[in-house]
């Protein structure tokens, strides 16, 4: 037979052919041309803070090019990997590093869809962090660019890895508690400031910060000191973050939205503490109402649901909470519970059906259970019908060499994220109820709202 000759990088571009449909169990059809014991070379955006436990988790891969705008953050990666060259501007980085393969993106939320589609339009596979973008519309050209690329995606909600999760997933299609039909999830968060103005003035800004940079896409203003903005709390301010629900939706929310196969609300509805222009409020509720459907992967036909997410200390009503008191885990980051006996889980999903419920305690999905407790006693539950992850990071890596896509590639992520973001618009109209039109991305109702579907760019960042 002839030998079939290729150049690595242009079977690299090549591999993901088969990684942006949904995730499926077939092996990709270009596996077979490339040992998966070759390494990829990884340019980070973003490697200080979470980026520093993203490199760390493909560092068995080779780390070319590390990024970021404050050389404080980043201090400890850069020393780390010293062959790595170092760049603050993600544009130049992606222009100079041809010999890139793959980028992993862990910027502050308002950069992610900037870096991450212009490292997709140069045919580089893409990790990106949760929530996968800052709007609404920045979901949906992710998932359009990744597919026109045909370039290996994940966004990084690692609890769909979890064993717990898919067995859930499982477990709630083989109709255990019945047809589901309503939702409930709550967070913790926010554990930063919000409901709060922007401080007047400005401060000196620091030497290791380049605060352009740092902006990026987002409206200039001055930089103020005392952690108001960077390292952390960007992320209930607007022009940089998603708030509460931007923050921890894709993670706590990731296992119904799995399960039941959700895609477009038709409305969308918040209650909150207040909102300003600057900031996500301190609270909010917001009502999410899915119409009958018929699921994506399965084709099974489901009904309506109503899924209802909480932050800042609300709650479910203690009706819906009283069987799950004492089940959740305290963790020193936490905010005190009281007596864990007693108490409902600072976080939480649990999904009524007509048959019974299921509860997960923690935000990734990692576990769950079955309530009435006595009548699951005996349950062995579905024959596994969905594979095992060898690991998150060894999901999104595998897919990047050929194999199958990552569970959460992005058209997965992008849904999720889109659908979660549409919370927001609701917030940030003043609680107006949003009708949505999800395949034309189009709000029928509220200009209000629909103002906030996409945002504007300064000069020199475009998705």
């Amino acid at each position: 037979m002839r030998r079939r000759t290729t150049s690595r990088r242009a079977f690299l571009k090549g591999t993901a052919a088969a990684g942006f449909g949904f995730w499926v169990s077939a092996r990709s059809v270009y596996s077979e041309s490339k040992s998966p014991n070759e390494k990829l070379n990884i340019g980070v955006i973003g490697c200080g803070g979470k980026g520093a436990s993203d490199t760390d988790a493909v560092a068995s891969q080779n780390i070319v090019a590390l990024c970021d705008v404050d050389e404080d953050n980043a201090k400890e990666t850069f020393k780390k990997y010293p062959n790595a060259k170092k760049y603050k501007d993600f544009r130049k980085m992606l222009e100079e590093e041809k010999s890139l393969d793959a980028v992993i993106v862990a910027t502050p939320d308002h950069v992610h869809a900037p870096a991450g589609i212009m490292a997709m339009k140069l045919g580089k596979h893409l990790y990106c962090q949760k929530p996968l973008t800052h709007s609404v519309y920045e979901a949906r050209r992710m998932r359009e660019v990744a597919r026109e690329m045909k370039v290996a995606t994940q966004m990084g909600n690692q609890g769909t890895a979890e064993t717990g999760l898919r067995r859930g997933c499982e477990v709630l299609r083989s109709g255990a508690i019945g047809a589901i039909n309503e939702v409930h999830v709550w967070s913790n968060r926010p554990i930063w400031p919000q409901g709060i103005e922007r401080p007047s003035g400005s401060d000196p800004i620091p030497p290791y910060l380049d605060w352009d940079l740092w902006l990026g896409p987002a409206p200039e203003r001055p930089y103020k000191g005392g952690k108001t903005y960077c390292p952390f709390n960007w992320r209930g301010w607007w022009d940089f973050g998603t708030g509460a629900l931007g923050d921890m939706a894709c993670h706590t929310a990731n296992l119904p939205f799995k399960a039941l196969e959700l895609e477009h609300p038709t409305s969308i509805q918040a209650e909150s503490s207040g909102v300003n222009k600057e900031t996500a409020p301190k609270w909010s509720r917001i009502v999410f109402q899915f119409p009958a459907r018929k699921g994506r992967e399965t084709g099974a036909q489901y009904p309506a649901v109503k899924f209802v997410w909480y932050d800042g200390g609300q709650l479910p009503s203690e009706d819906l909470t009283k069987d799950i008191r004492g089940m959740g885990r305290r963790r020193k980051k936490d905010k005190d519970q009281g007596n864990p006996e007693t108490k409902v889980p600072a976080s939480g999903c649990l999904i009524i059906g007509s048959k019974g419920k299921l509860f997960s305690p923690d935000d990734y999905g990692s576990q769950f259970h079955l309530l009435p407790t006595a009548e699951f006693e005996d349950y062995k539950g579905p024959a596994e019908s969905i594979p095992r992850s060898p690991g998150h990071y060894q999901e999104w890596m595998r897919a990047c060499k050929g194999g199958e896509p990552a569970m959460s590639n992005f058209e997965y992520a992008a849904l999720l994220t889109e659908t979660i973001l549409l919370g927001n618009l609701s917030v940030r109209a003043n609680g107006v109820k949003v009708e949505w039109d999800g395949p034309n991305l189009k709000v029928t109702n509220s200009p209000e709202a629909a103002q906030f579907v996409k945002r504007e760019y300064r000069k020199g960042y475009v998705v």
